[in-house]
């Protein structure tokens, strides 16, 4: 299945609120079915989907700030928990591509911005790591379906602050079995167009 796990994030009385461990949802643009299907409740990405794996996994490569929670890559959505650990020194294990799992060690923390100030990046903040992530998944889908411009995500992101472990608990259970719920998902395609119809 197209998800991964990242084992040590789950911390027994750890403040997750005052450090800055966030439950993210990306969309695509238009919800479009663009990274893969589901079938029979298993996620089979396509050339699309397995690009969102490898820039997620590279978002904590390239970041020492930032540690990897569970995450999806579901037809036309993406969810991820991620803490951020600003102004701190993460020790990373190594990520294992092909099931999305990896092993970390936790550094010292204190929570990040989640908005830019006076419209200009932060290095640590959520709404400047995630942009990082869209722009790369973006550029690398539209250099292999020769398509310069055209968007690949929706403009915006959903973000929940995870206040306690077991909010932890509660997120990544949903993250990880969201293929098997597929059919009931409010963004699938067909619950999309239904709950339109139903507002008009």
């Amino acid at each position: 299945m197209f998800f991964g796990h990242r084992r040590s994030v789950r911390l027994k009385g750890y403040d997750y609120a005052a450090t800055g461990a966030y439950f993210i949802t990306i969309c695509a643009h238009e919800r479009e079915s663009l990274f893969g299907e589901i079938v029979d409740g298993e996620m089979f990405p396509g050339e699309c989907g397995r690009i969102v794996l490898t820039e997620w996994l590279k978002t904590s490569d390239i970041r020492q700030e930032v540690l990897l929670g569970e995450f999806v890559v579901m037809p036309n959505h993406f969810h991820g928990i991620l803490k951020v650990n600003n102004g701190a020194t993460c020790h990373k294990g190594t990520a294992d591509h092909n099931k999305g799992t990896a092993r970390v060690d936790e550094g010292t923390a204190r929570r990040a911005p989640t908005v830019e100030q006076f419209g200009k990046p932060i290095a640590a903040s959520l709404s400047t790591i995630i942009r990082s992530f869209k722009s790369s998944v973006t550029k690398c889908i539209n250099e292999i379906r020769n398509s310069p411009g055209l968007p690949v995500w929706q403009r915006n992101y959903y973000e929940h602050v995870i206040r306690d472990e077991a909010d932890y608990n509660r997120i990544a259970e949903y993250v990880t079995t969201n293929p098997q719920r597929w059919i009931e998902d409010k963004l699938h395609p067909n619950n999309y167009v239904a709950d339109n119809n139903a507002n008009t």
